[in-house]
């Protein structure tokens, strides 16, 4: 029964078994892989490196073809974490791509605070051998660590084949394995979302410690534009602030300097959201109309999000 299972398997996946001699390898069921849920994550992950290396003109397509040689995990590393790995960026070789992932993964474990081996799903054999299962647990570990406020789909679980194979015989056993948590914990997902959102615990706190830390943020966006009383509601000072702090020209043909009502405003601070998510910062609880309704929670999310990215430099 056992070698049943796995020549089905085999026959599904194209795994010669000769690949697993000695070790312990794990598959994920062909009805999972045809799952809604694990098809809307994929595409969730896809677009958020997408968004991610657009400035870099950085496409990704599939997760299983895309991320082996380590060039797309390498530039995420650097857009995410400001780090820049001594590494090729370009490597053509198997033996090139297997030590650009050992330098990359090595970095990115410490990033993610996996002090125990146990936590960590992949490694630089799987990401290279194009481990779709080991792709997604590394790749949701990364939104969770640099970009918590994007909504990843909740609840995605996978059936999984654990194949061991040695001299003695086959050996296999299926359980579920968890992708991403449940959010909808006895409350909606919005309530989970805020939850999680810093700015959003913050405003509950007393409020001498809220002026606190607006004062800092304050402070960081002043020190960047060189000018006080900053107001946000109209969008200008919040784009010039991304050019500042992104470095590049925002032309001044594309939104309105002096905003005279209502629809320019909007239009102001919808390209800032825009340049933002093009940047990596996908503030995706944020609303335009928040922003030029001076909602200060949503303002503050914006300006946290820049200055968490750019307090460092």
């Amino acid at each position: 029964m056992e070698a049943d299972i796995f020549e089905y398997h085999k026959e599904e996946c194209s795994v010669d078994t000769e690949s697993f001699q000695g070790e312990r390898r794990k598959l994920i069921q062909p009805t999972s892989l045809k799952d809604p849920k694990l098809e809307k994550l994929k595409e969730a992950l896809v677009d958020w490196i997408n968004g991610t290396l657009k400035p870099e003109h950085i496409v990704v397509q599939s997760l299983e073809e895309d991320l082996y040689d380590g060039l797309v995990l390498h530039h995420l590393l650097s857009r995410l974490a400001n780090v820049h790995l001594p590494v090729e960026d370009i490597a053509l070789t198997s033996a090139a791509q297997t030590h650009k992932l050992e330098v990359v993964l090595e970095e990115l474990d410490k990033r993610l605070g996996l002090q125990d081996s146990s936590q960590i799903k992949w490694n630089t054999k799987l990401i290279h051998n194009k481990d779709l299962l080991a792709t997604i647990h590394l790749l949701v570990a990364m939104v969770r660590r640099f970009q918590r406020e994007l909504d990843l789909p909740s609840n995605v679980k996978v059936e999984v084949v654990t194949v061991e194979v040695s001299s003695s015989g086959i050996k296999s056993t299926v359980q579920t394995e968890v992708l991403t948590e449940d959010n909808n914990t006895g409350s909606d997902s919005s309530s989970s979302t805020e939850k999680d959102d810093p700015i959003e615990q913050l405003l509950k706190l007393e409020a001498h410690k809220v002026n606190t830390v607006k004062k800092a943020i304050l402070h960081f966006v002043n020190q960047n534009m060189s000018t006080v009383g900053l107001q946000f509601a109209d969008g200008v000072i919040l784009l010039l602030l991304i050019g500042q702090l992104e470095g590049f020209f925002i032309p001044l043909c594309e939104f309105s300097l002096t905003p005279v009502n209502h629809s320019e405003m909007l239009h102001n601070v919808t390209l800032a959201l825009d340049l933002l998510s093009d940047v990596g910062l996908h503030l995706s609880s944020v609303n335009p109309q928040d922003i030029v309704s001076q909602d200060a929670a949503a303002t503050m999310k914006v300006l946290y999000a820049l200055f968490r990215k750019h307090k460092e430099k």
